[in-house]
């Protein structure tokens, strides 16, 4: 079996954090006398950054979007999990893929600090052999730099290199960085424009693929 690279996101991908994201988020829209929205209306604006989600979550009031960022981004770092839990079969099958011999790495456009605690509290920390977050590298995806920036620190060609998320702009980073792209749907995105090299419906079916069960020893 050949070692692969497979740089995973995490909101949607790994982790079901819409509950969390909605916490912080409506806990800034209260500080500017705004009424909360609903988990299904937060969650559609998550993927592009914490600046992007507050634009979005602020719905054209008079707010000024650095300061909404970072009164999400405060509200956020004390509700880090309290509701957040791995997707089904996502732990089994982190540690499947890195007991099988390939390199894990993650590649996440949410803060940095944030996404290490996560990673942490679920015990993966030792899985990945690179984590980025947003303010890690110069560039959020769907930029290719963050991708690049993992292959360059693996030492992996692109040819042996997998991006896996859940949101278009995973996939534009997977292919604009020239790797394949791995889309799940069980995640909060959607794909846009965007063309995956394979698809699944969870992380279960995706982990199969790559590490099919051993055949059965008749004795």
């Amino acid at each position: 079996m050949t070692p692969l690279l497979f740089i995973f996101d995490l909101d949607g991908t790994l982790i079901d954090s819409r509950a969390d994201l909605a916490l912080a988020t409506n806990a800034m829209r209260a500080l500017h006398q705004l009424p909360p929205l609903p988990l299904e209306t937060v969650a559609s604006f998550v993927g592009d950054g914490v600046r992007t989600l507050a634009i979005r979550a602020l719905e054209g009031a008079p707010v000024d979007p650095d300061l909404a960022a970072r009164q999400i981004s405060v509200a956020y770092a004390e509700n880090l999990i309290v509701h957040t839990t791995p997707y089904p079969s996502v732990d089994e099958g982190l540690r499947r893929l890195h007991r099988a011999g390939h390199s894990l790495a993650l590649v996440t456009n949410k803060p940095g600090p944030h996404t290490r605690r996560i990673v942490a509290h679920f015990g993966w920390t030792e899985l990945f052999s690179v984590i980025l977050g947003g303010g890690d590298t110069e560039e959020l995806k769907p930029s290719p730099l963050p991708l690049r920036t993992v292959l360059a620190q693996t030492g992996y060609p692109p040819a042996k290199a997998w991006m896996v998320g859940d949101h278009h702009t995973d996939l534009a980073a997977a292919r604009r960085a020239g790797i394949g792209a791995v889309y799940l749907t069980h995640g909060m995105g959607h794909q846009g424009a965007e063309t995956p090299t394979l698809t699944f419906p969870d992380f279960r079916s995706f982990t199969t693929h790559f590490c099919p069960p051993s055949p059965a020893k008749h004795g």
